[in-house]
């Protein structure tokens, strides 16, 4: 990873992110402890002194949020440093974690489980908690993906060694929220596993926004990715369900997969006109729609970003920033269509019925009275038709200029000020240019201009497989036997003598080999050797990689003199959970989470109602109802204390389809 006291711009942008998370943290704490404290309350001289006490709590939190969203709109930090004349682009933040000490609950496991000295496996897990380390800044590059991705497959591994689906490991994670910084705890493996997926996400979309718009290269480098940055956060979504974290649940999560390709859309529409656009008929009909491609794109992600419960989170400045591109796309679009009627006349030389298919195709419909050949061929048409379209365009613009005033984050961006104030002259002057005195009987109105792109943009799904990794306990035996679902005894040693060249014994399987055919009358059947038993040692060696063949050769190498081997017994193994990426409510851990989301009383199936539990950071007897957290953050709390507040999915632990 990279210095973390490095004192770069996104450095110091993570770690601002870290100090806003941490008094996101008490804040929410306190609002918490007064939550509850007014529910447990009947005093109302207690009640007025905890209801102002809210009142300054929610205040704080609201601050901080805006604070939050500062940094998450701050994308000059991102952008290339070169000069650039283009609109920035938005990059995610990586969200932020707690330490975690592996050291004694695998330990302890190692000894328990496997019946190994857990001394040995001392490097093996300062290894993996330096990895974990080292993803917490990782390099804004290949090299970053890749150990991100290293430690995700990482993870895997250790989940199946380490992780039995009937009990906790005592090993709890920390994961904020990237967008309101409100922590997510659990002893669940897969709340990091899925928080490590969206930091690929986040991290390929920094990738994307820091390649040079300015060069063909750089721009296909962020056109791919922002599709593998939407592939990953797609891959998340559709794994890892119903996650107790507002970044990563499933409504947000397809809110940024249509950000991200919308970009991707954009970096191509940029990547069409950089060696320039020519003032000419064919070029200009392809251009209008490719770029109305582009606005339709980004009304579709304000349109996301505006609908419930992602309009309560999601930073408001990307939303008026994507209504922005809308508006200002949809104006070029109008302005190109423009130029094509205004400066194009039909001429003897050209081709009629060419020119009349292509402008046909960025129509859905003709303005009453209208027909395109007849517009190809009558001058005075022709120009009206084109300067209802500057009209339209110069709407836009001011449309655009106008919400990026009201923004106070988006006012302060200069080249976005400068990218729409030209577009918005260029326009203008164009009108000029086409104004006469009878523009008064000019009535007609500029249609819509279909969208369409002739390079698809779409996700690029993860390729884990691309990056070997090692597994850091592979030591421990084949995973495929020796895993934290299957029990085992404690190795037994047998002393073994070839009785005129016969072990009394067979051995089959692979790694590690099993014994087979055992002749209940042979000196190692006597010795407690059992049919089914595997082989883990060999004189002292240890062999749980080993095949047949290779321990055959050990047994032969003593000829007739006695050996040890060490053997392992498989014992009744529980039954195992699903095998999904989501987890059950089986065994199932209790989620420390504190965020909820409203549900629907009457979705909830009545045979099947947990019991009310008490929240993290609540205090009172185990009868008091439980604090509610509220999904936008700052909040009042009103009413009676004795109002039934509805439950939140994230504490329905008996639904079978519940994660976390």
């Amino acid at each position: 990873g990279c210095n973390p006291l490095a004192e770069t711009g996104r450095s110091k942008l993570q770690n601002q992110r870290a100090v806003l998370n941490q008094q996101i943290l008490r804040a929410v704490r306190m609002r918490a402890g007064a939550e509850n404290l007014l529910r447990a309350t009947t005093n109302n001289k207690v009640r007025e002194q905890v209801l102002l006490e809210l009142s300054f709590v929610n205040s704080d939190l609201q601050i901080l949020k805006e604070e939050l969203e500062g940094l998450n709109i701050s994308v000059e930090v991102y952008q290339n440093t070169k000069e650039t004349f283009s609109i920035p682009l938005v990059p995610l933040g990586l969200k932020e974690t707690k330490e975690v000490d592996f050291t004694l609950p695998l330990k302890d496991f190692i000894l328990e489980h496997y019946s190994e000295d857990s001394s040995e496996y001392e490097d093996e897990i300062a290894d993996l908690m330096d990895l974990r380390q080292a993803c917490r800044t990782p390099s804004r590059d290949e090299a970053g993906i890749e150990m991100l991705i290293s430690y995700f497959i990482q993870l895997g591994y250790v989940e199946n060694r380490f992780f039995p689906p009937t009990r906790h490991m005592g090993v709890l994670f920390t994961w904020y929220d990237s967008f309101t910084g409100v922590p997510v705890c659990q002893q669940n493996l897969l709340l990091e596993k899925a928080s490590i997926l969206f930091n690929i996400g986040a991290l390929y979309t920094q990738i994307g926004t820091r390649c040079n718009r300015q060069t063909q290269a750089g721009l296909e480098n962020a056109v791919d990715a922002f599709q593998r940055a939407a592939g990953v956060l797609s891959y998340l979504k559709e794994t890892f369900t119903h996650t107790p974290s507002y970044d990563m649940s499933p409504a947000m999560l397809n809110v940024l997969v249509k950000m991200m390709l919308a970009q991707a859309q954009e970096c191509v529409f940029e990547q069409i006109g950089l060696p320039g656009i020519r003032n000419e008929f064919f070029t200009l009909v392809k251009m209008t729609q490719e770029v109305a491609k582009v606005g339709e794109v980004y009304m579709l992600v304000n349109t996301a970003m505006n609908q419930e419960p992602v309009k309560e989170n999601i930073p408001y400045s990307w939303s008026k920033l994507a209504q922005i591109k809308s508006d200002h796309y949809k104006a070029l679009a109008h302005y190109f269509i423009s130029t094509i009627l205004c400066d194009h006349e039909l001429q003897s030389g050209d081709d009629e019925d060419e020119q009349e298919k292509a402008l046909s195709q960025l129509y859905d419909y003709m303005p009453e009275g209208l027909m395109v050949l007849t517009i190809l061929k009558d001058k005075v048409q022709r120009k009206q038709l084109g300067k209802a379209h500057l009209r339209k365009a110069i709407v836009y613009h001011e449309e655009a200029l106008r919400v990026c005033g009201l923004c106070k984050k988006l006012r302060n961006i200069d080249v976005l000020q400068e990218v729409l104030m030209a577009a918005h002259k260029r326009s203008l002057l164009k009108y000029a240019q086409q104004e006469t005195e009878d523009d008064f009987l000019s009535l007609i109105q500029a249609p819509d201009i279909l969208p369409k792109t002739e390079h698809k943009i779409e996700t690029i799904s993860p390729q884990f497989s691309k990056v070997k990794v090692k597994d850091f306990f592979h030591r421990l035996g084949p995973l495929t036997v020796f895993s934290a679902k299957q029990r085992w005894t404690a190795p037994r040693t047998i002393r073994i003598h070839q009785e005129a060249g016969e072990l009394g014994f067979s051995l089959k399987g692979g790694s590690p080999v099993q014994i087979y055919c055992l002749d209940p009358a042979c000196s190692a059947a006597s010795m407690g050797l059992k049919e089914g038993d595997y082989i883990v040692s060999v004189g002292g060696v240890d062999c749980k990689w080993l095949g047949v063949n290779e321990v055959l050769e050990k047994f032969n190498s003593v000829g007739e003199q006695a050996i040890e081997i060490e053997v392992i017994s498989c014992q009744d193994t529980a039954a195992s959970m699903h095998s999904k990426s989501a987890t059950y409510s089986v065994g199932m851990q209790k989620t420390y989470s504190l965020i909820c989301l409203a549900m629907d009383e009457d979705k909830t199936d009545q045979t099947k109602k947990a019991p009310l539990k008490l929240p993290f950071l609540s205090w009172g007897t185990k009868n008091r109802q439980k604090a509610a957290s509220t999904l936008c953050l700052p909040s009042a709390v009103a009413g009676s204390s004795r109002t039934k507040k509805k439950l939140s999915p994230f504490t329905l632990l008996n639904t079978e389809g519940s994660l976390y």
